[in-house]
């Protein structure tokens, strides 16, 4: 998958992914939620850790997450990102909106099944 596709596809799923990441694991490094994310997605999606700063940037201006400094695993001193009460309340709204899209274009692609349901 091209970078073009790549962020496409991301584009309106990041943050939520991020945010569920956060919420199931507790605070993380930037580095650690794209590879949880990756992980979890058995490598179908593959992050630059570009776009996800970009996506921490934004959700940190939301205030749905709040950022500070520690020391990974590694040793080095790393940004930790940690979801807030916000947050929680973005991550079930956006959960919820997400569902209904999912079942939206489900219903778009087998129309078949449109009946069955």
């Amino acid at each position: 998958m091209t970078d073009a596709k790549k962020s496409e596809v991301l584009q309106g799923t990041l943050d939520l992914m991020i945010l569920k990441t956060l919420h199931a694991l507790g605070p993380q490094h930037g580095f650690g939620i794209a590879r949880r994310i990756e992980q979890v997605s058995r490598d179908v999606l593959q992050l630059n850790e570009g776009t996800v700063y970009t996506s921490l940037l934004r959700l940190l201006q939301q205030g749905w997450i709040a950022a500070e400094w520690g020391t990974s695993d590694n040793n080095r001193k790393a940004k930790y990102y940690r979801l807030t009460p916000e947050g929680k309340k973005q991550l079930t709204a956006q959960t919820s909106r997400w569902e209904q899209l999912v079942k939206a274009i489900g219903r778009i692609l087998n129309p078949a099944r449109e009946g069955q349901s």
